[in-house]
């Protein structure tokens, strides 16, 4: 808990008054959000956050921060965001939370993207540890199942577990198919994107700035110059 709370300090910094800022989704997000919360009622700025997730929105409410959305907003300032495995070019896995849709179009909108995590998400390579979300049209599921098994990857339909019965339902009505590849290719966010009844994957290539690496003293800040 501790790498994930200084991760999130060290974003803080980035947030200047009068910034339009897009908040993804996951725990270390949302230890972000309080604090961000906690920094407005202390220094008294004004800035606007557009969720990912009404997970997110609902916390940003619940800590006094004001909403807004991309159709007013369609370029933002800053992005704040998580990730669930970071590589040594700060290429990401995102979607463990089901947002990956809305996170890769508020993040992509940002003059700045910013993802914060603790240690045990940097890897070597991805998919060393993760599968890779892809969100896909309900009716499609089986069909686009079968093209990544195609591509070499194995596809799995993410199901509710013991919260719900039957598939994860995404905030925008989908399901989400976790695929596995031994290896990951550059090439392989357009070979799946290209498959009908996809909708987003969650592969976050060559769009990230900087990324906040938490650990038990602080923090370690890595971006392309590193």
């Amino acid at each position: 808990m501790i790498e994930k709370i200084n991760a999130a300090k060290a974003a803080l910094d980035e947030i200047k008054d009068g910034f339009i800022v897009g908040i993804g989704t996951g725990s270390t997000v949302a230890i972000f959000i309080r604090l961000l919360g906690e920094k407005i009622r202390n220094e008294g700025i004004k800035i606007k956050a557009i969720p990912t997730s009404y997970q997110s929105a609902y916390i940003a409410m619940e800590n006094g921060i004001e909403l807004t959305s991309l159709e007013e907003y369609p370029e933002i300032d800053l992005a704040v965001d998580g990730a669930d495995e970071v590589d040594s070019e700060l290429n990401l896995i995102k979607g463990g939370g089901a947002a990956l849709t809305r996170e890769k179009i508020v993040d992509s909108s940002a003059k700045k993207f910013v993802v914060i995590v603790d240690s045990s998400k940097l890897v070597k390579r991805l998919g060393e540890r993760c599968a890779v979300p892809i969100e896909v049209i309900p009716m499609a599921w089986k069909k686009v199942a079968k093209a990544v098994e195609r591509l070499g990857g194995k596809a799995v339909l993410r199901d509710g577990g013991d919260r719900k019965d039957g598939p994860i339902i995404t905030d925008n009505g989908n399901f989400i198919i976790d695929a596995r590849f031994e290896k990951i290719e550059r090439d392989l966010e357009v070979k799946l994107k290209i498959i009908p009844g996809v909708v987003e994957v969650g592969l976050f290539m060559d769009m990230v700035d900087v990324v906040y690496v938490g650990n038990k003293e602080g923090f370690k800040k890595l971006s392309k110059r590193n």
